[in-house]
């Protein structure tokens, strides 16, 4: 099949980067499960953008500092210059924003030094998510291939990408050719276990990304996130930033607020610092957040997703402190793009959390993530206009792959997941990190001949899971000292 333009991936940067291009040429829109399923989705907090032209400069900083001195600055400085009409060109679209009059609300998050994160309740993703999804269904230009999971990347001698090639339905491949790709996967917190990503995010792009001889960078800063909510459950889920923007403060086992000891900002420190102070006081007992400061109308009318999923393990947000970990969060590395979203491989862009087009440096600062995504779509969007008269799709060949209809469980991938998270997770130790690459290099090895005797979903995501997992690994191992979410003793 051929197609104008292949995007993988139905989160933020996916589907806006689709809904432009359809006024160009045929779109395929590719994702490994259902529309919905998408890191843009489990958003809970909002969109960083400038309060006002004065605060441009604050925001440039408060990236750059929380980034750890690596941060691109022309690509902070891009993002923030656009923030104001990629959001509003997203209202137009009809996604909802609280509104304080004419303005936007907004609201405070760590490393900020001013307020300026706007926002829909507390599940700014879904709104976006639901509405960019809905269009796109509504257009007939967009074609939308749910249960697909990526395969590989179809490239030409000369390092050329074609197309890519899919397991659909966990029935059938597909290879579809494309002037150009976009690889908007999202991101890999599934690698480890404990993570507030979605089931979806196993670090599939950037493994086809690498199998295709695209550079990648940066792969050695995962971000955790300090407050996933320590319960068990199937689905993991986020308590905001925000919450401790309004105030809610983080108290251990023995009723301390311990913040104050690991950073002046306290509560509000950069994530990289809280995460890390929530990891090391687990170590002797539970860590909670405590928001009973704050009137039960208060919290439901602010955080009405969270306060109801929480009562649904019978705690109440006015009245009790809440359990939360340090969790895999955010790649800030990713598929080396330039400030158009190209990477190393011609026809081949990637744009979102896949993409490491250095905004976010060492550590990304809260709320950026969506922004980067919505401008990068743009751009990349402009780009490829420019250049669509000029490229051709050629016709490929199927590729030459069997198909399982049926294989156990793979009981390696919750060993591997345990593996990164106590070797190359919030603390790393050198020692651990040679094993850990060690023990991937093993387990790829031992992996390899029974995925060329035929392939399925589970088959697919997991070789991907561990060719990421390496990557991540060797990238911590170059490292040689802390900086940001690398944190070495």
């Amino acid at each position: 099949m051929k197609t104008d333009f292949l995007v993988v991936g139905s989160g933020i940067a996916g589907l806006t980067f689709a809904l432009k291009a359809s006024r160009l040429g045929k779109v395929t829109l590719a994702t490994k499960r259902n529309s919905f399923d998408s890191n843009t989705a489990d958003a809970q907090g909002g969109i960083a953008i400038p309060a006002g032209k004065s605060d441009e400069k604050k925001h440039i900083d408060d990236t750059l500092n929380a980034g750890r001195g690596i941060c691109n600055k022309a690509a902070v400085e891009l993002i923030v210059a656009r923030a104001h009409e990629r959001v509003q060109e997203l209202s137009n679209w009809g996604v909802k924003f609280e509104r304080d009059g004419a303005d936007f609300k907004r609201t405070l998050e760590a490393g900020h030094s001013a307020a300026r994160i706007i926002y829909n309740a507390d599940a700014t993703g879904r709104a976006i998510e639901h509405k960019l999804v809905m269009l796109a269904k509504e257009c007939p230009d967009i074609r939308i291939m749910e249960d697909s999971i990526l395969i590989d990347l179809v490239s030409a001698a000369g390092g050329k990408c074609l197309g890519a090639t899919f397991l659909r339905e966990n029935s059938f491949i597909e290879t579809i050719s494309a002037k150009f790709t976009i690889l908007a996967t999202g991101g890999l917190g599934q690698l480890y276990e404990k993570t507030t990503n979605p089931a979806v995010a196993t670090g599939d792009g950037f493994a086809a990304a690498a199998r295709a001889g695209a550079t990648l960078e940066n792969m050695e800063f995962v971000q955790f996130h300090p407050t996933k909510l320590d319960v068990p459950t199937s689905h993991p889920f986020l308590m905001s930033e925000v919450l401790r923007g309004e105030g809610g403060k983080l108290v251990n086992d023995k009723g301390e607020q311990f913040m104050q000891r690991y950073a002046k900002e306290g509560e509000l420190a950069p994530r990289d610092v809280v995460a890390r102070a929530i990891y090391l006081e687990s170590l002797s007992g539970k860590v909670f957040l405590d928001i009973r400061h704050k009137k039960k109308d208060f919290l439901l009318g602010r955080f009405p997703t969270i306060y109801t999923k929480c009562l649904g393990f019978d705690i109440d947000l006015s009245e009790d402190l809440v359990p939360v970990t340090a969790a895999a969060h955010y790649i800030c590395g990713g598929v080396k793009a330039d400030l158009r979203g190209r990477t190393s491989v011609q026809n081949l862009y990637a744009i979102g959390e896949v993409a490491c087009t250095g905004v976010h440096g060492a550590n990304r600062l809260a709320s950026n993530s969506l922004l980067e995504g919505l401008v990068f779509a743009h751009e990349a969007f402009s780009d490829v206009a420019g250049r669509l008269g000029k490229v051709e799709a050629d016709l490929l060949p199927e590729a030459l792959l069997s198909i399982r209809e049926k294989s156990d469980a793979i009981p390696e991938r919750a060993q591997l997941r345990r593996l990164m998270w106590e070797k190359v997770g919030l603390v790393r130790r050198k020692e651990g990190m040679q094993e850990a690459a060690s023990e991937l290099a093993q387990i790829r090895s031992r992996h390899a001949p029974v995925y060329k005797k035929g392939v399925n979903f589970e088959l697919i995501e997991f070789r991907n899971m561990v060719e990421t997992s390496g990557l991540i690994a060797s990238a911590a191992l170059r490292r040689k000292k802390s900086l940001g979410c690398h944190f070495v003793v």
